[in-house]
């Protein structure tokens, strides 16, 4: 998403190292996943030009790995954009590494104005009016779409409920958790090149 206001691009679950530990632990994936995330995340910098990056948690997937190192080339050309990272159960690097960085940790939370993000939805994130809005991440939202017949195809959404938002997982190297939207609440399914509203 991006918060035009704010200039503020706002991810979560991008899960960078992900397939780097699965090849470590013998595990055969191919390093051109890591790439297309990075790339894709790249070109939306281009194109929205935003001066932060606000992150709801799981940055990163593990323990440092050579995909971290390309990562850390990565950052240095992009000094100015403010990275905020709202810590999720998968960030578990050292201090000193998000210090090198140039990354800001939350470890719980990031309020701006009337928002707050967090990682995982069932958190915390009240302030004493009960009037903010929440955005996370954490579950990766999907939505199932049947067709005519007995075939179906679930899709990685935005799901946005009365008090709450769920982000889908930027990374294309995680699963989906289906959902099961109220009456009142928005959902948008991401397709390769549009984002739909269901429904």
């Amino acid at each position: 998403m991006f918060w035009e206001e704010e200039r503020a691009l706002i991810l979560s679950d991008l899960h960078f190292g992900k397939s780097g530990h699965f090849r470590k632990s013998g595990i055969g994936i191919p390093q051109n996943i890591y790439k297309e995330d990075i790339h894709r995340l790249f070109t939306q910098i281009q194109f929205f030009k935003p001066s932060s990056l606000i992150i709801a948690g799981d940055m990163f997937h593990s323990y440092a790995n050579k995909e971290i190192d390309f990562f850390l080339k990565w950052r240095n050309d992009l000094p100015d954009v403010k990275i905020l990272l709202i810590k999720g159960n998968h960030d578990i690097l050292k201090k000193e590494f998000y210090a090198r960085a140039n990354v800001e940790i939350f470890e719980k939370k990031l309020s701006i104005k009337k928002f707050c993000f967090i990682h995982d939805i069932t958190e915390s994130c009240e302030d004493s009016t009960g009037s903010v809005y929440t955005i996370s991440g954490h579950i990766h939202p999907g939505i199932t779409i049947n067709g005519l017949g007995k075939q179906s195809l679930t899709l990685p959404c935005f799901y946005f409920g009365e008090k709450y938002a769920v982000l889908p997982a930027f990374s294309l190297f995680t699963g989906l958790a289906k959902i099961r939207p109220g009456n009142t609440d928005k959902v948008f399914a991401l397709l390769e090149n549009e984002v739909i509203e269901i429904q």
